[in-house]
C-alpha cells in the first residue's frame, strides 16, 4: 500500500481535482512553480506537488501575484520558518487591500441604492404635460431618422 508522500497523480487527475485545466498546471510549470518528474512524456505529481498546487491556487484566490506566491513556495527548500514569515506578512498585507477594497465596494453600492430610489422615485411621478410632448417630438424624429437611414 502506498503512504500519501508515495502517491503520484496525473495530469489529468490533478486537473480535475482542482478543477483546472491541464494548460493551467503547464503554466505553472513554465513559471516554475511546480515541478513534476517525468515518465517518458508524462508528468508524474508527487504529493508534494499537489500541496504546492493547492497553495498556488489559495494564493491566486486572495489575489497574490505569481511571483510573490514562487518567492513562498520557494522559501520551502531553504528554511520553513522564514516560509511562514514571509506568507504570514504577504496575507497580513492582502488582508488589509481586501478590506479597503471591500469598504469602497460598500461605497458604491450604497450610492446606487441612493441613486436607484431617487430614479424610482422621479419615474413613479406623473410625467408635465410639455416633457410628454417632447419625449413625443422626440421619439417621432428617432423614427424619422431611421426611415431616412434605410
Amino acid at each position: 500500500m502506498t503512504s500519501k508522500a508515495e502517491r503520484t497523480y496525473t495530469i489529468s487527475q490533478l486537473a480535475r481535482e482542482f478543477e483546472v485545466t491541464p494548460r493551467a498546471l503547464r503554466f505553472y510549470e513554465d513559471k516554475g512553480l511546480l515541478t513534476p518528474r517525468r515518465d517518458g512524456m508524462n508528468r508524474v505529481y508527487s504529493h508534494r506537488d499537489r500541496a504546492k498546487l493547492q497553495l498556488i491556487l489559495r494564493g491566486k484566490r486572495v489575489g497574490l501575484s505569481l511571483i510573490e506566491i514562487k518567492e513562498i513556495l520557494d522559501l520551502y527548500k531553504v528554511d520553513q520558518r522564514a516560509q511562514a514569515q514571509t506568507a504570514l506578512k504577504k496575507y497580513k498585507s492582502r488582508i488589509v487591500a481586501l478590506e479597503a477594497q471591500r469598504e469602497d465596494v460598500d461605497a458604491a453600492i450604497e450610492i446606487l441604492h441612493d441613486s436607484v430610489k431617487q430614479l424610482e422615485e422621479f419615474l413613479a411621478k406623473p410625467a408635465a404635460p410639455a416633457a410628454m410632448a417632447n419625449a413625443r417630438a422626440f421619439e417621432a424624429e428617432a423614427k424619422k431618422r431611421l426611415q431616412d437611414a434605410h
